[in-house]
């Protein structure tokens, strides 16, 4: 019994755990009249907590272990990409689509070209460690950007700035992974020879195939949930836990066909929600679903900033300016050449431009990466990563809900 007040790594993982999440919730509220996202508090509780306490999480090393943070970022990833299309209520007509357009096809490239070359240039990283960088910094976050994003299903808050910054969320966390499979070809096979072979599996194949049979396995959802005689339908009695069933069927049987269960997820909740637009088993799908997401998210953001004690070592003011850099200045000017057409007022399009939230989805592409290949520069990947993310979650979150408030009036948000 020597050991009766011995400490476990895992328990005290588990009180700081808590006392994060409550102080997360607890302490903006004290602080601020109208409280911003706690999600850069989660962090600093994560990495004072480390710095306390130094093993409790030593086994969290990404670097040795990124099959834990692939798998627990994915899960979190597809739920909020599932949820984030359930809460669409108008998709409209291509006009509409035109902004979402122009972030993924020009700013997300025009985003993974500039950071790759940063890494490459002034990181120093090697020509596959560069295109990873910018591959998992490019996707912007379902996840942590609730403040500029439409708001749940049936409550309206669809303004074309909210619209835009959900879509984009959504579809370009999937269409990230053809720049990932590109950053993995060229470090296996440096010499080349694999172009062919990435672009039509890698870049066509899954793409296709991830919203095809999303949209199909939306459709089935949506069938199983409003067939049959009113008052005897799922929807009209199923419990929201239908969302998990949902996207995990999506997900699982897009990912055994090789394509991408990223927009599958998503594109799967925006056909599902089209089966009955009115009806309130949506609002049952959401809450279940964010419940998952928040708790979720709140422990892994708590574990990420208990990471930055692990590898702040690694950082330098060449990571600083990369970060900084991307968050900045390449994402609010790449996102404002990708909306030159967008038909946005001038102070909406600065708003989209620079709200480009990082976050879990960018730690899911790092895992994914260095769990199928060992890179020369992986520390220092992972600690850059982390840093942006906390970054992020420090300069969008403590300043989105009032730039949102500012530039889109309530009478406009709603």
């Amino acid at each position: 019994m020597d050991d009766f007040f011995g400490f476990t790594s895992y328990h005290i993982l588990l009180a700081i755990t808590g006392g994060a999440l409550l102080l997360s919730w607890w302490l903006p509220m004290k602080l601020f009249r109208h409280p911003p996202a706690g999600s850069a508090i989660l962090m600093l509780v994560g990495l004072v907590a480390a710095l306390i306490f130094p093993g409790a999480t030593a086994f969290l090393d990404p670097s040795d272990n990124p099959k834990i943070w692939e798998i627990t970022a994915e899960i979190v990833v597809i739920v909020v990409l599932f949820a984030t299309g359930l809460r669409i209520d108008d998709l409209r007509d291509l006009q509409h689509w035109r902004p979402t357009i122009g972030l993924l096809a020009i700013t997300m490239p025009l985003t993974i070209a500039a950071v790759a070359f940063l890494g490459w240039w002034l990181a120093g990283l090697t020509v596959a460690g560069a295109l990873v960088l910018g591959a998992v910094l490019a996707p912007t976050d379902p996840v942590l950007a609730g403040d500029v994003q439409v708001g749940p299903p049936l409550e309206g808050k669809e303004h074309p700035v909210r619209f835009t910054l959900t879509t984009e969320a959504g579809l370009n966390d999937g269409l990230a992974f053809p720049f990932v499979y590109l950053a993995l070809h060229v470090a296996v096979q440096p010499e080349g020879g694999w172009f062919t072979e990435w672009l039509l599996l890698d870049m066509i194949y899954r793409i296709v195939m991830g919203a095809a049979l999303g949209a199909g396995i939306g459709w089935i959802v949506a069938q199983l949930l409003f067939s049959g005689v009113r008052h005897t339908r799922l929807a009209d009695a199923g419990p929201g836990s239908l969302a998990l069933g949902a996207v995990l069927l999506a997900y699982g049987l897009v990912e055994l066909a090789e394509g991408y269960g990223f927009i599958a997820a998503f594109v799967a909740g925006i056909v599902c929600r089209r089966g009955e637009l009115e009806h309130r088993i949506h609002q049952r799908l959401h809450v279940f679903s964010d419940s998952i997401e928040q708790a979720a998210t709140s422990i892994l953001l708590v574990l990420l900033g208990s990471l930055m004690p692990l590898l702040w070592n690694e950082l330098d003011w060449r990571h600083s300016l990369i970060g900084f850099g991307l968050l900045l200045v390449i994402r609010p000017l790449a996102g404002r050449i990708g909306l030159v057409r967008s038909g946005m007022r001038d102070g909406e399009r600065w708003l989209t431009a620079f709200y480009g939230v990082r976050g879990i989805g960018s730690v899911y592409y790092l895992a994914y990466a260095a769990s199928h290949i060992e890179f020369v520069n992986e520390r220092a990947l992972w600690a850059l990563v982390v840093f942006v993310v906390f970054a992020s979650t420090v300069i969008h979150g403590l300043t989105a809900r009032w730039a949102v408030g500012r530039i889109l009036p309530e009478d406009d948000a709603a």
